[in-house]
């Protein structure tokens, strides 16, 4: 189904968001009693700390509630719906995955969620990105910024770096990596499984946002502005100089294809050219979380010596962007147990029973406890988010499912691997969009 997309003002901040999601629902639960059924696409320890803050929830509230997590999610839950069986609640990382249940989907307003309310401290206008009809059918449990740099200010200083301000300096120093042959500047990889690609899209957003500008950006989601265009292909052919042209990166694109992206920050501690050493990587702030133990030590005890982040700087004139995403709840029934734990998974108050000490997650609430967090990048990622004008949601999420998480993830990845142009993989990507 195609998104309808706009642009929205919340305190004077410019907001980039979709509503697409019309709506009927699926079938309501009748036991209050019964534990909440929960599904989503995180596992392993990110999973056994959601279970734990939701168990430690449950202690007062006298809910209980059971995630379970799967790596097909996208697959499994609309297999599930199908089928009449979906859980009580499901938690989607791809809004535009989230559209295309909107039939068997619940508003959170027929639960009884006060939306205004769980929303007047939103982040940026979160709260609207699967509104339609005046009825909203998800709002985010946790969200990440994008648009973060992160590099080791121990190597910086050995190799007389000073972090970039602006565009230029961003270039100035990739340039002086490249000519004292201190190592590579970027350290990339779109390695992920069946979701390989996506890190790619994560740079081809960010340039299209930062320098066609949230209008275009908007319209580029809305299939209004194809890939082919001359915006999106400047966007390309920038991250093109950047991670493709010899000497960017260690292997070039073919190397970055093949790099999974959980480890490809690891070279940022290596020492020298001939270890691979790279000296940036942008990635998202969920990324912490994939460092090497020592590194994660060093972050818990608040050591920024050998990792921290800044923003990709903005060219003169241009707005002070931040690219981010997000995961969405959205709930299969509408009993009153499955309310509460809606009403808590979307409210300031999630994250305080522990999760927040997971580095993968930011609460999209500006007046959330801080002290929860235990990351001190934690703190300063979302005061970069609140300092930021433009917040552009993932496009790649935001698009038809089949595009953003299929044809771009495929047609992007075998760009950087060389095998086509990007002008192939834009115009394939533009034919497998679905009709109007």
């Amino acid at each position: 189904m195609m998104q309808r997309k706009r642009m929205l003002g919340v305190g004077g901040v410019a907001v980039i968001a979709a509503a697409a999601l019309a709506g009927c629902s699926g079938s309501s639960g009748s036991d209050a009693n019964h534990t909440v059924t929960i599904m989503g696409a995180f596992t392993d320890a990110q999973a056994k700390a959601f279970q734990a803050d939701l168990d430690a929830w449950s202690k007062s509230s006298g809910v209980k509630a059971k995630y379970s997590g799967s790596t097909d999610f996208q697959t499994a839950i609309v297999a599930k719906a199908a089928a009449g069986n979906p859980p009580d609640i499901a938690i989607f990382p791809q809004p535009g995955v989230l559209a295309g249940q909107e039939k068997t989907l619940y508003p959170l307003e027929d639960l009884g969620i006060d939306v205004k309310s769980v929303t007047s401290d939103e982040a940026k206008g979160l709260a609207d990105i699967a509104v339609s009809g005046g009825k909203t059918y998800g709002l985010p449990y946790s969200i990440n910024v994008k648009s973060l740099v992160w590099y080791n200010p121990a190597a910086f200083q050995k190799n007389n770096l000073t972090v970039p301000k602006t565009a230029d300096e961003l270039t100035a120093l990739e340039k002086t990596i490249t000519d004292k042959g201190l190592g590579y500047p970027w350290c990339v990889g779109i390695e992920s499984g069946a979701a390989t690609g996506w890190p790619a899209t994560d740079w081809l957003e960010e340039y299209v946002l930062r320098d066609a500008g949230a209008d275009t950006y908007k319209k580029w989601i809305a299939g209004d502005v194809k890939f082919s265009d001359a915006p999106i292909k400047a966007a390309g052919q920038k991250v093109q100089s950047m991670l493709l042209a010899a000497g960017q990166v260690n292997g070039g694109g073919a190397a970055a294809a093949t790099t999974s992206f959980q480890t490809a920050g690891n070279q940022l501690w290596a020492d020298g050219k001939d270890k691979g050493q790279c000296f940036m990587m942008k990635q998202g702030s969920f990324i912490a979380d994939f460092f090497p133990d020592n590194i994660k030590a060093q972050i818990a005890q608040g050591d920024t010596s050998q990792v921290n982040f800044f923003q990709v700087p903005s060219a003169s004139g241009q707005a002070n962007s931040m690219e981010g995403g997000g995961d969405l709840v959205g709930a299969y029934s509408k009993d009153s147990n499955t309310a509460k734990v809606v009403d808590y998974l979307v409210s300031k108050e999630f994250g305080t029973h522990g999760y927040a000490s997971q580095a993968i997650f930011l609460s999209p609430h500006n007046t959330f406890d801080s002290t929860k967090y235990t990351s001190v990048l934690q703190k300063n990622a979302q005061t970069l988010l609140k300092n930021s004008t433009v917040f552009g949601f993932d496009a790649s999420d935001m698009m038809p499912a089949q595009v953003g998480s299929g044809t771009e993830w495929k047609f992007l990845t075998q760009w950087f691997a060389g095998q086509i142009t990007m002008d192939s993989a834009f115009q394939q990507i533009d034919a497998s969009w679905p009709s109007k």
